[in-house]
């Protein structure tokens, strides 16, 4: 059987590759936006890092356990498929694989007390789909490459 996301991605040797590249992609992803709806995220970005620096990656730390958990049933369909790109196959399912990440950002901004950030989240929520549909396939290739 197949290695659970959790095992892969979770270890302890490999986790701190895997919060690297998951801060480097986002910021890749945030400084590749355009348009109004990216100048927004640019905006909102800027504004978490300048009041709360080292606040994106305590919150990636903070939340890969549960946004493994989230595409862990998406994996394991994956493998039963015996699919080659997990990219490929997160991104057929785009706008159903963004909302279950999305519920786990959703649910840290419900919590939080800071209105720095929960402003900043709410300016960009509503074309968040959109943005993680678009990185899905780097998604899929940052997992690849610890399977």
């Amino acid at each position: 059987m197949a290695a659970t996301l959790q095992e892969i991605l979770l270890g302890q040797d490999t986790q701190p590759k895997v919060i690297s590249d998951c801060f480097t992609l986002i910021d890749q992803e945030v400084s590749d936006m355009s348009g109004v709806s990216g100048t927004a995220v640019k905006i909102a970005y800027k504004t978490v890092n300048a009041f709360m620096p080292g606040h994106v990656r305590h919150m990636i730390e903070e939340m890969l356990p549960d946004m493994i958990g989230k595409l862990e049933p998406y994996w394991a369909d994956f493998n039963e498929s015996g699919g080659s790109d997990f990219g490929d196959y997160l991104a057929k399912r785009g706008d159903e694989v963004a909302e279950a990440l999305l519920s786990v950002t959703d649910a840290l901004a419900a919590a939080s007390r800071r209105p720095v950030i929960i402003k900043a989240y709410g300016s960009v929520r509503g074309g968040a789909v959109r943005h993680i549909v678009a990185s899905l396939p780097q998604v899929g290739e940052m997992v690849m490459k610890y399977a």
